[in-house]
């Protein structure tokens, strides 16, 4: 434990993410927000009062260029980065090699240079990074893992695997930041990477070989002209163009929103409610991809951002069966006008799992549905990176033992003997993060050459990465 009586944080980047694991750890009586790192001091102001209103002392502030001074005059024992995802490795590196406990958003990172340092650095230190795969903690998608690891299918041979994101919630990463690919990865960096990962940790494999295609195919200035969808105007706050778009997002009508973007741009410029059908968008809406596991296994994957409806299917086709997921998490989006940010529609509402053997009758199987978000998973997860929170005195549903400390590397950065084995397997560390990344690395690559890339020449050492 630290010299403290509890666990010193800092939370580096402090946008609308962020706001879960600041409460998080206000909520958890090991475990303080000692400091936050963001280049805007309105969103640091946020985050303070969030601690305050929790009954926590506010944190100090801090600019990024000081980030490493900050580390050792705050006394740091765990970092949490939720920054824009091209700055990750800026704050995960340093941080190992002060010694602390690191906590990164997916996707670790956005290209194979950064990931390379990222565990070159873990290597180097033997210190702790986690990667946070919140829908690893989904207990339907955990069930899903028991089912295939328990041969309920026979080996598994192939897998489909589709992901529909609606018009509300897909359209919002056309609005920010994750609309250049520069920043972001394109989608299939950062939102597919949850959807690889879980692949990955289902089968116990790893991914070899990935082919795909991809193309801006509803959003962007061409296909909004081209679709009869585009309004004339940059950004939705003030222009009388967005005023009955339903694409369009009220910053004012959101007081999260308002006070983490709308009153803050006067100190970065940044505009979180940009136009889907305005420009430039380097990124792709509509991705196909097949790939190889090392194992033989295959996968055809395709993820859209404008449906008219939001879940995922998941087949698997096994040698003494099928399993099938389907989940709903909306059925439609009604054409609100200024619409508010996506918030997370029913996760897990709507959830069929049916096991359909080999000269048996189809069986539909018993699922928890939990309405939280991601599917409970989030809660999940917190409580086996940081413990419960203060009072709940609960066991993990499964994940944890009496103690329901989770993952011992909380303790001082170092794994030990006292670690409990059920959270540890849903706990994803930087070789998981470098697996899914190398699949949307490749996919990306992909869409340019129209040529299979091995994930292997995408991030060399991959296939051994980490410990």
């Amino acid at each position: 434990m630290s010299r403290n009586r509890f666990l010193r944080a800092a939370v580096v980047g402090t946008g609308h993410r962020a706001r879960t694991f600041t409460q998080a750890l206000a909520e958890r009586p090991d475990h303080r927000v000692a400091a936050l790192c963001d280049p805007n001091p309105t969103r640091m102001a946020f985050h303070n009062r969030l601690l305050t209103a929790a009954g926590e002392p506010a944190a100090t502030e801090w600019e990024p260029e000081r980030f490493t001074a900050m580390l050792a005059k705050e006394g740091i024992d765990e970092v949490i980065v939720t920054t824009v995802d091209a700055e990750h490795d800026r704050y995960i590196v340093p941080a190992l090699r002060a010694g602390c406990r690191v906590v990164t958003e997916k996707p670790m990172t956005v290209d194979a240079e950064r990931c390379a340092r990222i565990l070159d650095t873990v290597r180097e230190t033997g210190n702790s990074l986690t990667v946070a795969f919140n829908y690893r903690f989904n207990p339907v998608h955990e069930q899903v893992r028991d089912l295939l690891a328990d041969g309920a299918i026979g080996e598994v041979l192939s897998i489909h695997f589709e992901w529909l994101l609606d018009v509300r919630h897909g359209a919002d990463y056309f609005r920010r930041w994750h609309r250049e690919k520069r920043n972001s990865g394109g989608l299939m960096v950062h939102k597919s990477s949850h959807h690889f990962d879980l692949v990955n940790w289902w089968l116990g494999d790893r991914p070899s070989e990935v082919f795909g295609y991809g193309r801006l195919a509803f959003y962007g200035p061409e296909a909004g002209e081209r679709h009869g969808l585009r309004r004339d105007y940059e950004r939705a706050h003030g222009a009388g163009a967005a005023a009955d778009d339903p694409f369009a997002l009220d910053l004012a009508a959101d007081d999260a929103l308002r006070a983490l973007y709308l009153d803050a741009e006067h100190d970065d410029g940044y505009l979180r409610d940009r136009n889907v059908f305005g420009g430039p968008v380097t990124i792709e809406d509509d991705m196909a991809v097949l790939v190889r596991y090392a194992r033989g296994a295959t996968m055809t994957y395709h993820l859209t951002a404008y449906s008219p409806w939001e879940g995922y299917r998941v087949m698997f086709n096994g040698s003494a069966g099928r399993l099938e997921l389907e989940v709903e998490e909306s059925r439609w989006q009604p054409p609100l006008t200024r619409a508010g940010s996506h918030t997370g529609a029913l996760h897990g509402g709507g959830v069929r799992l049916a096991l359909r053997p080999l000269w048996q009758p189809p069986v539909d199987l018993p699922v928890a549905v939990d309405h939280e978000a991601h599917g409970g998973g989030d809660r999940r997860m917190l409580d086996v990176l940081f413990g419960p929170e203060a009072g709940a005195g609960r066991t993990l549903d499964g994940l944890s033992g009496p103690d329901a400390a989770g993952d011992s590397r909380m303790l001082d950065g170092l794994p030990g003997p006292e670690a409990d084995a059920e959270p540890a397997r849903h706990t994803a560390t930087e070789r998981d993060g470098a697996l899914a990344l190398a699949v949307g690395l490749a996919a990306n690559q992909c869409f340019e050459t129209g040529r299979p890339v091995r994930t292997r020449d995408v991030i060399p050492g991959v296939d051994s990465a980490g410990r």
